[in-house]
């Protein structure tokens, strides 16, 4: 056997289990029904549709497989499955990190959350606008054709999401700095006022995004309240390996404070901007892994990732071509959505 290799785990968010995931669990871990036992019996206890037959169902239904509280429990699930299934002789994983919810995921997997903590912390957060959602997302390029970011334009967005909030009743915010993309995230009027002012691209941008509420702005304010005043911080554990946040912070298994975790996790993550492009640049310059594997469901965060390491010039990559040459010859980015780099992965 090779000497093993170094890999940062990546975790995914909300937007990856989508029509060409289902039966994602069911296709690589039907071997692993343990880790549904956990989650459906806490989902049951809910009265919730439990994820074997979400995941089962003989078609996709989009309102159904993107509710929150479906979502993120699927989503968590099938994520749990590919860690799971890494072949442990081949990579040494250093650190694990995460977009977005996957923030919730990479905390279980780390071991900060057991395995009935889990479930209940990401069904929760998943579950907490079930009644219906506060606000949207609309998700926009801030790079050009090869990659590259254009930090002018950049600018210019950020400024017209200032200007948006002087106007009465609008409200928009920065939601997710993902790789060469912006998530904004606001009300109605906000991003109406948005898309007025953002030019349209390739016929899809600006884009809103289906089933999804105002995510990591200060419109979830109540959200995070409504959280801390029922999940309490007995939930939480040190974790047993390092984890990179939406702030790009390390927090590592001997000296994590809880208090502080369950502070970000519960309050500042929810209300301030995730900063997903910092956590990767961290996890390349803090780490330096030979491969970075990214969880399925779905492949989407590759990407924003790629985007990520052509902005820090990681593996001296400086544009989409030789990132595409790069993962050709000798593959920096692993994403297990995809069969051929999952075969390298498991």
């Amino acid at each position: 056997m090779t000497d093993k290799q170094t890999a940062v785990v990546i975790c995914p968010g909300r937007g990856t289990y989508n029509k060409d995931e289902l039966g994602y669990f069911g296709r690589y871990h039907s071997d692993k029904s343990h880790i549904l036992q956990v989650i459906d019996a806490y989902r049951t206890g809910q009265g919730q549709v439990p994820v074997a037959e979400l995941d089962a169902m003989p078609a996709y239904k989009l309102p159904m497989h993107t509710a929150g509280e479906n979502a993120s429990a699927l989503i968590y699930a099938c994520a749990r499955g590919d860690f799971d299934a890494i072949n442990r002789e081949k990579y040494e994983i250093v650190a694990v990190t995460g977009n977005s919810m996957g923030w919730y995921i990479a905390l279980a997997l780390a071991g900060a959350l057991g395995e009935e903590q889990a479930i209940k912390l990401i069904n929760s957060m998943g579950s907490m606008m079930s009644g219906g959602l506060i606000g949207g997302q609309m998700i926009y390029p801030t790079c050009n054709e090869d990659w590259v970011e254009d930090s002018e334009l950049k600018a210019r967005i950020l400024h017209w999401i200032q200007e948006v909030n002087t106007l009465p009743g609008a409200e928009i915010y920065p939601s997710i700095f993902l790789g060469g993309f912006l998530v904004m995230g606001g009300n109605e009027a906000g991003m109406k006022a948005m898309e007025q002012r953002l030019p349209r691209l390739q016929d899809r941008y600006p884009m809103r995004l289906y089933n999804h509420a105002a995510f990591h702005t200060p419109m979830l304010k109540g959200i995070s309240e409504k959280a801390r005043q029922t999940l309490p911080q007995a939930l939480f554990s040190r974790p047993h390996l390092p984890m990179i946040d939406g702030e790009g912070r390390i927090w590592q298994p001997h000296s994590t404070d809880l208090s502080a975790l369950y502070h970000y996790t519960l309050n500042t993550q929810v209300v301030d901007p995730y900063h997903y492009d910092k956590a990767i640049e961290v996890a390349i310059k803090e780490f330096a892994p030979d491969k970075l594997i990214i969880l399925g469901p779905g492949a989407t965060l590759g990407g924003a990732t790629a985007q990520s390491l052509i902005r820090h010039h990681c593996w001296k990559l400086a544009g989409k071509a030789d990132f595409i040459a790069r993962q050709e010859t000798d593959p920096v980015l692993l994403a297990m959505g995809m069969e051929a780099q999952r075969k390298l992965v498991v």
